[in-house]
């Protein structure tokens, strides 16, 4: 198993470039909850910390895919390092802002401003198919690679960013997380050597990559998928306060995210074949099956047998997570042209965090109004809506991901699909 990921680092540079991938795309999981845990105990409110917190995800999502647009016409380095260094300011500002006691206003232009951060897993993911756009099987290995490394990040970061605002200073967090992302992106820009070439004539031309249907298709997909994703993280620590151990709300969610990174590293050496769009569509309505199992022990199990359910219950439902993400973005690589790659991913985590704000508010409405249990029906809820779409758009990612790419002339087209003998 492990030989199939010591091949994909056989080209030079590859490590150091993942590598510094890993720590410049690290705050993403320690910002937001990170802002949090520092306003609620510096402010003494959830609703403005709450606040602050999903306008800098709001403003992530707008701004995002614009900056991989500009970072495909114009190269990462160029567009990376100054993105980087609005959201540093910005960062720092809100530090300032939150421990002067600066009206709640100041908070939001930061929050506003933090949300120029580059997609960092879409421009390790873009140089992954750099490297290996015709070597399909390597380029799935390394998709798959990152998926587990995403999975890591948001264990170890939640864990980072909450103890050292409680157990430092409030603002400790937020303050490393600025710290990996200036030193992670510095690191990672230094890496010349393996960053993909620009076509600024391609793009112009060509318009945004929101323009394909299919991508349309999997982008809001993944808003449901995000919906899952926010709904399940709200109701479980609802539900563990709700059976009188708040704490272990922590350890059932890495339970979740374990099932996908287990499942992200097998599916990485294996060489699934048939059409993308179909493996798509079943990791979908995977998913949304496994959402049946966990409303179930939620609402038949109580005290510590129902946190035990509940997390065997979410350890099944990651196990499809990470397979499906894995296809989705060997579908993205097929659907847009090469030169629009890192744009196109980038729409994939602005879904994802569409979904993920939206869900979340969602599920802690149906918690406050029906209870714990209730809450585990949104996340089912948003499942069945995404198996609708994936369904209903399954003919346009087909007829999209039947051939490569378009790209310019000595340019190999990265694919989903693997190698054929």
């Amino acid at each position: 198993m492990l030989s199939n990921y010591r091949q994909i680092f056989a080209a030079p540079g590859s490590l150091a470039f993942s590598a510094t991938g890993f720590l410049s795309r690290l705050p993403t999981s320690m910002v937001g909850i990170g802002i949090v845990t520092m306003l609620s105990q510096l402010r003494g409110s959830y609703a403005v910390a709450g606040a602050v917190s999903a306008v800098m995800a709001l403003a992530a999502a707008a701004i995002g895919p614009q900056i991989s647009r500009l970072v495909d016409r114009h190269g990462q380095r160029r567009v990376a390092l100054p993105a980087t260094a609005v959201t540093t300011v910005s960062t720092v500002a809100l530090l300032l802002c939150a421990r002067a006691g600066a009206p709640d206003w100041t908070l939001f232009v930061c929050a506003i401003g933090m949300g120029t951060t580059p997609s960092t897993g879409a421009l390790v993911r873009a140089r992954w198919a750099h490297l290996y756009g015709s070597d399909a099987a390597r380029l799935h290995t390394a998709y798959a690679l990152e998926s587990v490394v995403d999975e890591i990040i948001f264990i170890v970061g939640p864990i980072l960013s909450i103890g050292l605002a409680t157990s430092l200073f409030p603002e400790a967090g937020v303050l490393l997380a600025g710290i990996f992302l200036a030193i992670g992106v510095l690191l990672f820009t230094a890496q010349r050597g393996t960053e993909p070439p620009v076509h600024p004539a391609t793009h112009e031309s060509g318009g945004s990559a929101i323009r394909s249907a299919g991508l349309r298709v999997l982008v809001l997909t993944f808003i449901a998928t995000g919906a899952i994703f926010g709904a399940v993280e709200v109701v479980t620590v609802a539900y563990a306060q709700a059976q009188g151990h708040k704490g272990a709300a922590s350890l059932v969610l890495a339970v979740y995210a374990l099932g996908s990174g287990l499942a992200g590293t097998v599916f990485g050496t294996l060489r699934p074949r048939g059409p993308a769009a179909r493996r798509f569509q079943l990791g979908i309505g995977v998913m949304a099956l496994s959402m049946l199992p966990l409303v179930l022990a939620a609402r038949w199990c109580t005290g510590p047998v129902g946190l035990l359910a509940v997390g065997a219950a979410l350890f099944l439902s990651g196990l499809s997570i990470a397979p499906t993400v894995i296809t989705t973005m060997g579908l993205v690589a097929r659907l847009v042209p090469a030169a629009q790659l890192t744009e196109g991913m980038s729409w994939i985590t602005t879904g994802l965090a569409l979904g993920v704000a939206g869900g979340s508010s969602a599920a802690g409405w149906l918690v406050d109004a029906a209870g714990a249990a209730a809450g585990y029906q949104v996340p089912l809820a948003a499942a069945v809506f995404g198996v609708l779409v994936a369904l209903a758009g399954g003919r346009r990612l087909r007829m999209a991901g039947a051939e490569p790419a378009p790209v310019e002339a000595g340019t190999a087209a990265p694919s989903s699909e693997p190698a054929r003998p």
